[in-house]
């Protein structure tokens, strides 16, 4: 789909059909000690977190992840974890954290780790990353009873953007909380590679005809994808194109007010069958309400809304929402880069003045000095 082969991170976008695979079977290499350090843990609460685009890792994943294993588990961004750890650990009950980190070295993804240390008696770790160089890694893969598992080789993306990391990640955690057979990895990758191809020319053309704002909406898990899409639109343009998210349930309580003649509306469709029913609902009301505004649906099915145009992807019926957030995860990380690179952007630096950094800079942790309060 891109032909600029000096941009990283396009790239790192094409090479994600090829390191899902490979992150399924790092996942198949480690089943014996995950499945050991998952019954010694089995009544533990889970608490999946990161920063910024690694905290949506955990957005998408905590409802699939609720729902296939029966089990607590709370996404709470590890930016809130810091700013708020009495609230965030008030139950001093054996916990889990989950920490996603692209490098590991941002200073709230490594001050997360340290509080619930501070607060809970009884606490264990996944560090689930990408760079074996990185601050998690290091104080992690030391300690006896945390688990530390590494993406595949090129997903420690070099572009500003997270893009492979973020989906690598979260396949890893849905592999590693809710197994599933190869066969549906297969399939993922299968559709990634058509997304990139055969798929990559709505992206293309959306991003050509230069909307001034994007919407993204999606339910359940989708809730977490649309706000990591929009946050995508938004690093890759450095902000000249309005990226907003929300579900479509929720959009119509005062956030429908941003449609206008430059808006582009890109719904994620949910594979369940009950909330399905509310995504179409909105489709339809979508396309019927005045206005130039473009609708766009992704979708694992086909969808039959009259005006709004359906981006299906094959192969991938049955899959659940949270592992479908893969394949969907490329189509608009297709158009962010495409409307980067309209504008005439450096996708892999689109903020060469240093306001926004690639890892988080001019973080100051405080100390907690009060005695924990969970009780």
């Amino acid at each position: 789909m891109f032909d600029h082969d000096d941009v990283r991170t396009a790239q790192e976008i094409t090479q994600q059909p090829r390191v899902w695979r490979d992150a399924g079977e790092m996942v198949r290499a480690r089943r014996t000690a995950i499945d050991a350090f998952l019954a010694r843990h089995a009544d533990a609460r889970i608490v999946l977190t990161g920063s910024g685009t690694s905290a949506f890792i955990g957005r998408i994943a905590a409802p699939a992840l609720t729902r296939a294993t029966g089990r607590r588990v709370d996404a709470v961004a590890a930016t809130d974890i810091v700013s708020a750890p009495c609230a965030a650990f008030a139950e001093n009950v054996p916990t889990v954290l989950v920490s996603f980190a692209r490098s590991g070295r941002s200073p709230e993804s490594v001050a997360a780790t340290e509080l619930a240390d501070q607060l809970l008696t009884d606490v264990h770790h996944v560090i689930i990353t990408c760079d074996v160089t990185g601050d998690l890694y290091r104080r992690h893969s030391a300690r006896a009873d945390d688990l530390v598992l590494v993406t595949p080789d090129g997903t420690n993306d070099a572009g500003f953007a997270m893009t492979s990391s973020f989906s690598s990640m979260l396949l890893v955690a849905l592999l590693v909380f809710a197994p599933r057979g190869d066969e549906a990895v297969a399939a993922l990758a299968s559709a990634g590679e058509w997304a990139l191809n055969d798929g990559g020319t709505l992206p293309a053309e959306l991003a050509a005809t230069g909307f001034a704002r994007v919407v993204y909406l999606g339910s359940g898990p989708l809730t977490g994808l649309a706000q990591e899409s929009a946050l995508k639109l938004l690093e890759l343009t450095a902000g000249r194109i309005v990226g907003m998210f929300d579900s479509p349930l929720g959009f119509r309580h005062g956030p429908k007010s941003i449609l206008d003649d430059d808006t582009l509306v890109v719904v994620f469709v949910s594979a369940d069958p009950y909330t399905r029913q509310y995504d179409l609902d909105l489709l339809g009301e979508l396309v019927a309400t005045a206005g130039a505004h473009r609708v766009v649906a992704v979708s694992a099915e086909p969808v039959a809304v009259d005006g709004a145009t359906v981006w299906t992807l094959p192969g991938v019926a049955g899959l659940d929402d949270a592992a479908l957030a893969l394949p969907y995860a490329v189509f608009a990380q297709s158009l962010a880069l495409g409307q980067s690179l309209r504008l005439g952007l450096t996708p892999d630096n689109p903020f060469p003045s240093g306001d926004v950094n690639r890892v988080v800079q001019g973080v100051t942790i405080h100390r907690l000095d009060a005695a924990p309060t969970a009780s």
